[in-house]
């Protein structure tokens, strides 16, 4: 199963291979998983709903890829030879800390190794919550006819001279003689029936069996008069609708070569051409030509040229008189039986009209055409061709089976052969249009074998040789076979049942293997249309609609070709239908649907439609949708109903609805199902102050605000787009007031977001609060900056911090305009107006782009707009002496946007312009905000360097200032002791290049010139319609065996396992060897302070002094990437983490402002991006000294340990992305390292500045999380490390150079190794192999054996031949996890120095060299 935040990637097999990153039982985020059609079974396992689930149910996807084997644990049953070592005489010994039992159960062992989860790579992480496409939903989709016309009136004109040939036509003997299959020179024909009218009621009869409301007129053997004056009548009764004209010419002269037709005149002795130049005046257009007659092409060669002549004239009458009508000729469509030189078929076994036939009568004439064709051996004549038993209407009948299976044939021909735009036109603009094209095409099959090629116009290709009329002509064999048995059953001779087609299954069968092999491809599926008349019939529907759903899965281009190909008429009328077992499928066909095309309203409108879906949220209704995710398409359905539709708004405001919505947002196991109740209750809310009173009387915000916390991101920001809509009720009343003020200060924890996507739609709630009320907060802004006067005035930023509990009660006192002092207390202190402008302030500095820059955007308004109120002469003045108060000296501000810092500088003058293109932020937030008076008046954030009063080398924490340390916390001892091994550090100035900021992608820089408009527009409600676009039934291209990113993944787990295998092996001999082997050097350009080695790629990563992030190529010693962190100034990189490392590693990087981020692709200069950036720690200023912040990452259960200057240890899910727990320190010293159990998580160590170490288990209360404290220690620690391999060591080193073992079970150390005799300043310790390096300040790296506490080597790294420091402090050591390679580097040095275990096959080697 998927989980929101958190992807699964892989397994593997045997319990030895389950501790390398091994996972924790499951991340703590809400599962999501992909949408599915599965339905509860009712019934037996042969009734529909049986079969829906059989077809609905997931195929079950290939096996995810294999996690590399690894050995962060001792083999089950094995036992290192150094174990025996550790505990003496002690033979039971495997593993410190009791963990041992951790491999005890192979079921936990066995969930370890088959359960693997990614972070920071979901759709939110990759695209920001901002759509691909903004523009998707507004889009106009062409797949409706809104040009739909219909034949009203046809004139059917017989020119047949019945007993009289036309000169030009020589019959042979026999010769086809039947017209309407009626034989003119029969005798039968009764009185007052004479052959030519009941050829002409005949044709009637036909035609109205292609359309009923169309009105007809025949004219037998006309006039031109006669001609004239029925066409001239029903143009003028068919106004601007389509008229069929059908000519019949059997019994007058070929056309003439310029395509005049032939008539009578009164006495029948002539025959009189009509021109087309007349006829078409006559009939103008929309008309629908039909020429039975030889050389009929002729007409549609010459009537075009005579259209052009028309439209010169309609020219020059427009040309004389503007004003005057004119007539359409253009749009004609012809249709005629042969080409220009050919004469009709006069073949005896055909009938004489068999253009007509075919138009008219296709079965009979295809049934016909068969039998001719194909000679079987049996007893059926022609004559049985028109005996077939039933109704065309009646589908459950032979013939009416047989002319639905004709339809769709001809349906799917034309879709698969005509262009779509051609295809629309003849195929769905008029049904008798469409009626008679499909009849066109058995016509060019039929006539083509009598040497005739039926014309038409417009052109369409030739599809006589089509495959499916193999299956055409398979159910007319299919039919003849049973048809004698059928009429004698008839005349009740014999009892027979008839075999109905397995025509439209077989083709279901079809469609279902193009889903299943090509659909990937985007290929035109040949079965669509067949689908759609599937849609007819009872009996295959269910399968039909399940094949539909799974197509329209398959993203928006699949939606739209079933569009264009008429579904849409289908599935509306179904919604009428009460059958339970197609409301999932309905369901899930309709949210396709609206997720595309949004026109759909109107229709969901009419006959009540949108009731459907929502009688399916209630949750009272007894239905058998009992899966979460279909009630959360409704809710989807209903919430793209309401959009921009107000109608739809008045006709859902139900009360029932509300509080199913309500009901739903508590569905912890749904979070699609939470997020769409929310959005649907926004849409509901949007520009309708009824609604929302709905929702008051529901208590909805009440139930929104419950949601702050939800433990998945997309619920939150759901849940605050739709307070953002329900606030802003016109009547703003008290109680109106009330519940929106409770609201805002009920959101104002989600600062402290760590989803950009939430903190983004919390800033466009606060930009529509404060446009609400604006003119409370001009005063609130006005206040914060007298405030902010009053710091810089006194220049007691200490005393400000520690008065803030009396401020009610002090008055301002200052001289706004150089006269008499104003007394005014604070109007906004305390209110929530006051604390929503520090949040947004807050928010303006945010470590992500695009959110600081939202906030500054409303920082800005805000200004403007004081300093256009009758304030804005105080204001502009209090903006001049704070701009003055900082320039002493000039205040640095760090761009985040490009990474490099900037000198701010605030206009003298009252701006009445924009903000200059040059700054980066707005010109109050970006002089302002990252002062240390802000940040010491938020007293929440710090936003830059502090101010002239601070003192610069100490880090103050927000929660109050750090005690003076000239004591240490526990006894009277040196300061320096309590005191990091680096802080007196003095780094020359060397030349310092910055480095680009990676943005992220979807980050767009502000325009500066434009006026900041709020309220701020969300797109989150457009990002989260893409997830109904996007196809959800089928894995993800990786997870696709064959499929590039299958096979990259399979590779990299080979290469993993690869290098375990190699490495392995030599921990034994590490434990054991020197290390002094260099294997490496190179400059990193810039001071090394923390490195960091990827466990399989040959990556390095190197921080450095401030805040550039340098990648290297260690086996090739080629710098990869050198990008910026984004630190503000007097801050620096003060950890790093690699996470996701079995697949494709994203970065991960903590600075001393408290703020973490993560990064992808970071070792391309080109695609490296910034994921995810938040402040994990809001109690931290920037800072060079002090511990900063510390973290540490958990992968299996996606935690952040974080630390620091802080009194608690705070733990954020990266699944959830919001903070868990806060655990007390209860020390009261900072954290200086931070190290957790990686296989369960529960258990993490801190070591402190005064030497504690702590042992912390997350299973107990905050308060009592706390289970061990260690005080041998009498400095500040280093570092602590807990092996995540070999017997699962926990090393602990301070500052004086003791290096203790611990065990958690124990009341004190295990063993105590004096590794340095001065400062110890870094201390590292191997992931598996038992050795530990310390690095001192006499430039020495020294490596000694965990087990017995032996020193093994010492080794000094070395710099160019320019630049030696051998007296140097050693700056940064790290091992790399799985190789035998060890990296160090000193101070002042910006090299890096790489040192590997001499091995036996090294020292084989150098023996061979020697000889």
């Amino acid at each position: 199963m998927q989980t929101n935040g958190a992807r699964r990637v892989g397994t593997h097999h045997g319990p030895e291979e389950a501790v390398r990153r091994s996972p924790s039982p499951r991340p703590n985020s809400a599962p999501r998983p992909k949408l599915s059609l599965e339905m509860r079974p009712t019934g037996d396992a042969s009734s529909p709903s049986s079969l829906a689930n059989g077809a609905l149910r997931q195929k079950r996807r290939p096996p995810p890829l294999q996690r590399a084997k690894s050995d962060f644990g001792p083999h089950r049953g094995s036992r290192s030879g150094s174990d025996d070592e550790t505990q003496e005489g002690d033979d039971e010994f495997k593993m410190r800390h009791g963990w041992e039992s951790q491999f005890n159960s192979d079921e936990y062992l066995t969930f370890l190794t088959q359960n693997f989860y990614m972070y920071f790579t979901d759709k939110r992480h990759e695209t920001g919550g901002i759509p691909k496409d903004p523009n998707a939903s507004t889009r106009v989709h062409d797949w409706r006819m809104k040009d739909r016309l219909k034949t009203v009136s046809a004139a059917l004109e017989l020119c047949l001279n019945i007993g009289v040939d036309p000169p030009d036509v020589i019959k042979t003997n026999p010769c086809a003689r039947l017209e309407c299959w009626v034989d003119p020179t029969s005798p039968n024909a009764g009185p007052g029936h004479s052959p030519i009218n009941q050829i002409g009621k005949n044709l009637q009869t036909q035609y109205e069996q292609l359309s009923m409301r169309t009105r007809y007129k025949v004219l037998a053997d006309p006039t031109v008069d006669d001609t004239k004056k029925y066409c001239c009548t029903l143009r003028k009764s068919a106004k601007d609708e389509r008229i069929l004209f059908h000519y019949n010419g059997h019994g007058v002269p070929k056309p003439t070569p310029s395509g005049e037709i032939w008539v009578f005149n009164r006495n029948y002795t002539q025959y009189i051409p009509i021109s087309l130049f007349d006829l078409q005046a006559w009939l103008g257009a929309p008309s629908l030509f039909v020429y039975d007659c030889s050389d009929a092409g002729l007409i549609i060669e010459n009537f075009n040229k005579f259209v052009e002549k028309h439209e010169l004239e309609n020219a020059d009458h427009r040309r004389k008189d503007p004003e005057a009508p004119s007539q359409n000729y253009a749009d004609c469509i012809h249709l005629a039986a042969c080409r220009r030189k050919e004469t009709l078929p006069t073949n005896p076994d055909l009938p004489a009209d068999v253009f007509t036939s075919c138009l008219t009568t296709p079965i009979e004439m295809a049934v016909r055409f068969f039998i001719l064709q194909n000679r079987l051996p049996s007893a059926i004549t022609l004559s049985d061709a028109q005996n077939i038993p039933g109704r065309v209407s009646e589908r459950r009948t032979p013939i009416g089976e047989l002319n639905w299976i004709f339809t769709a044939i001809t349906d799917t021909i034309a879709w698969n052969t005509l262009s779509k735009p051609l295809f629309r036109k003849l195929f769905r603009q008029d049904l008798m249009v469409a009626a008679l094209f499909r009849n066109f095409l058995l016509a060019q099959r039929v006539m083509r074998v009598y040497h005739c090629h039926p014309q038409c116009y417009p052109e369409i290709p030739s599809t006589h040789d089509h495959p499916l009329w193999q299956s055409w002509d398979l159910a007319v064999e299919m039919i003849l076979q049973q048809l004698p048995d059928l009429i004698a059953n008839e005349k009740r001779e014999i009892e027979y049942e008839y075999k109905h087609s397995s025509f439209f299954s077989e083709q279901l069968t079809a469609f279902e293997v193009y889903l299943s092999q090509g659909a990937a491809e985007h290929k035109v599926p040949e079965q669509l249309p067949i689908v759609l008349q599937v849609l007819l019939s009872q009996v295959h529907r269910l399968r039909a609609l399940v094949l539909l759903s799974k197509f329209l899965d398959l993203g928006p281009w699949a939606v739209n070709l079933a569009l264009s190909i008429g579904i849409f008429p289908y599935v509306l009328k179904l919604l009428q239908s009460q059958a339970i077992e197609l409301k999932p499928v309905m369901v899930f066909i309709w949210a396709r649907i609206l997720a595309v095309d949004q026109s759909c309203q109107l229709d969901l409108l009419k006959d009540n439609g949108y009731q459907y879906f929502i009688s399916i949220l209630s949750p009272h209704t007894a239905l058998s949708v009992t899966n979460g995710e279909h009630r959360a398409m409704c809710a989807f359905i209903v919430a793209m109903f309401c959009k921009d539709y107000q109608q739809g708004q008045v006709v859902s405001s139900s009360p029932e609805l509300v509080e199913s919505l309500l009901f739903h947002m508590g569905d912890d196991e749904n979070p699609l199902l939470r997020q769409w109740s929310c959005l649907c209750l926004s849409m509901l809310w949007v520009n309708f102050p009824e609604a929302k009173w709905v929702g008051i009387r529901a208590l909805a915000h009440q139930r929104l605000c419950e949601r702050a916390i939800d433990p998945v991101a997309d619920v939150r920001a759901a849940m605050l787009h739709a307070l953002t809509t329900f606030i802003g009720i016109p009547d703003l009343t008290d109680q109106v007031a009330q519940i929106e003020e409770f609201i805002a200060s009920w959101l104002l924890i989600m600062a402290a977001d760590g989803n950009t996507m939430v903190r983004r739609e919390l800033l466009v709630f606060f930009s529509a609060f404060v446009n609400r009320y604006k003119a409370r907060f001009l005063v609130a802004a006005y206040e914060q900056m007298v405030e902010e006067v009053e710091v810089f005035s006194r220049g007691k930023a200490k005393d400000y911090l520690d008065s803030s509990s009396d401020y009610n009660t002090r008055p301002y006192s200052r001289s706004l305009d150089g006269d008499a002092p104003v007394d005014l207390r604070p109007i906004s202190q305390n209110s929530v107006y006051s604390a929503i402008w520090k949040q947004i302030l807050n928010l303006s500095a945010d470590p992500q782009p695009d959110i600081a820059q939202s906030g500054s955007i409303i920082v800005d308004n805000v200004i403007f707009a004081l300093v256009d109120s009758p304030l804005g002469a105080q204001a502009e003045a209090i903006m001049e002496e704070l701009q003055q108060s900082q320039s002493q000296p000039t205040t640095m501000q760090f761009s985040a946007v490009n990474g490099t810092a900037s000198t701010y500088s605030q206009p003298n003058t009252r701006p009445s312009t924009p903000p200059s293109p040059l700054k980066q932020e707005g010109y109050w937030s970006s002089g302002l905000k990252r002062t240390a008076s802000v940040a010491a008046s938020l007293r929440n954030l710090a936003f830059g360097p502090t101010s002239t009063h601070s003192t610069p080398d100490k880090s103050q924490s927000l929660r109050g200032p750090l005690p003076d340390r000239t004591v240490a916390p526990r006894s009277r001892l040196p300061s320096e002791w309590s005191r990091p091994p680096d802080e007196n550090d003095r780094h020359p100035v060397l030349s310092y290049q910055p480095a680009k900021f990676p943005s992220p992608s979807h980050f767009k820089p502000r325009d500066q010139t434009a006026h900041p408009e709020i309220p701020l527009k969300s797109t989150f409600y457009e990002w989260s319609v893409e997830y109904f676009r996007e196809p959800q039934m089928k894995g993800s291209e990786a997870d696709e065996p064959g499929s590039v990113d299958y096979n990259q993944r399979l590779w990299r787990r080979n290469r993993n396992d690869r290098i375990i295998a190699e490495t392995q092996p030599l921990k034994e001999q590490a434990g054991t060897s020197r290390w002094n082997n260099s294997c490496g050097f190179f400059s990193n350009g810039t001071q090394p302070t923390k490195m960091y080695f990827h466990q399989f790629e040959d990556h390095l990563i190197v921080t450095d002094d401030r805040d550039s992030v340098c990648v290297w190529d260690w086996l090739h010693e080629r710098r990869l990437n050198r990008f910026s962190n984004g630190n503000p100034k007097s801050s620096k990189i003060t950890d790093v983490r690699l996470i996701n490392e079995d697949d494709q590693a994203l970065l991960m990087t903590g600075s001393s402002d408290g703020v973490i981020k993560v990064f992808r692709d970071y070792e391309s200069q080109k695609k490296v991006e910034l994921v995810s950036a938040f402040r994990a720690l809001t109690d931290l200023v920037p800072s060079n000294r002090n511990a900063g912040l510390v973290f540490d990452w958990q992968q299996g259960r996606g935690s952040m340990l974080v630390a620091g200057d802080v009194k608690v240890i705070r733990i954020w899910n990266a699944g959830t992305e919001i903070c868990t727990n806060d655990i007390p320190a209860r020390s009261g010293s900072c954290v200086t390292s931070l190290a957790v159990d990686q296989l369960e998580g529960d258990v993490f160590i801190a070591g402190f500045g005064d030497g504690a170490v702590r042992v912390y288990d997350q299973r107990c209360r905050p308060a009592e999380a706390m289970v061990k404290v260690w005080k041998e220690h009498r400095q500040w620690v280093t570092n602590v490390h807990l092996q995540r391999g070999g017997v699962r060591e926990l090393v602990s080193g301070c500052r004086s150079g003791e290096v203790k073992l611990w065990d958690i079970r124990n009341d004190k150390s295990i063993r105590t190794v004096k590794a340095t005799s001065g400062t110890q300043r870094t201390l590292s310790v191997h992931e598996h192999a038992p050795v530990f390096a310390t690095g001192s300040d006499h430039h020495t790296v020294n490596v000694y054996n965990t087990t017995s506490g032996e020193p093994l080597s010492t080794c000094q790294p070395h710099s160019s031949f320019l630049q030696q420091h051998r007296g140097a402090p050693i700056a940064a050591t790290t091992f790399h996890p799985h190789r035998m390679m060890l990296a160090c580097s000193a101070v002042n040095d910006s090299h890096v120095n790489l040192f590997r275990c001499n091995t036996k096959k090294d020292l084989s080697e150098e023996t061979v060299v020697a000889i």
